[in-house]
């Protein structure tokens, strides 16, 4: 990954603290990492965490720092991973809605997107989540998980974000394969 440029998107679910990890994982592979965070992950995990481990500023609000940050965050990176990826990210993702810096970014994001679901058993298990997941995956983008285990709630059951292992070398087989067409 020595010089892969990633975007890392990180929603308001508790397994942001995972997403740390991956983070952490992917720098010291050599990628460069510009983290994207909704503002409810704000909420879970400070956004100085992925400053500090990446040596980047974090996207946030939508008009901050230029004009147009959605594409040009988008226009420099080779890969868009979301972990975790909602509900609420996955029916934005698979409707087109964009209304806050990450959605905003994944629909002007041309390349490869991966994205690493985590939520309720419950949910996860709504049809409207699975229509949601189908769409995205009939448009090009890979899921990473869920897998089952015990969840933030206390309940066990499938729904439980990949490990960031998992995602990491699903980022590294993706961009492999990238390189390669």
């Amino acid at each position: 990954m020595n010089g892969r440029e990633l975007l890392i998107g990180v929603t308001g679910g508790i397994a942001a603290f995972k997403t740390a990890a991956l983070v952490s994982r992917l720098v010291q592979a050599g990628a460069g990492v510009t983290v994207i965070m909704t503002k409810s992950a704000t909420e879970l995990i400070g956004p100085k965490t992925f400053e500090a481990l990446t040596g980047r500023p974090v996207g946030i609000g939508l008009f901050e720092d230029s004009p147009h940050p959605h594409i040009e965050l988008g226009s420099n990176a080779e890969l868009m991973c979301v972990a975790p990826a909602t509900a609420n990210l996955l029916a934005k993702a698979a409707h087109g809605l964009a209304d806050d810096l990450l959605s905003t970014t994944l629909l002007a994001f041309d390349g490869p997107i991966i994205m690493a679901p985590a939520m309720n058993t419950r949910m996860w298990e709504k049809p409207a989540v699975q229509r949601n997941v189908k769409k995205l995956e009939e448009d090009g983008v890979l899921m990473v998980g869920p897998e089952e285990g015990y969840l933030s709630c206390g309940q066990y059951g499938g729904g439980r974000m990949a490990s960031p292992e998992k995602i990491f070398e699903a980022i590294g087989d993706k961009l492999r394969m990238s390189k390669s067409e």
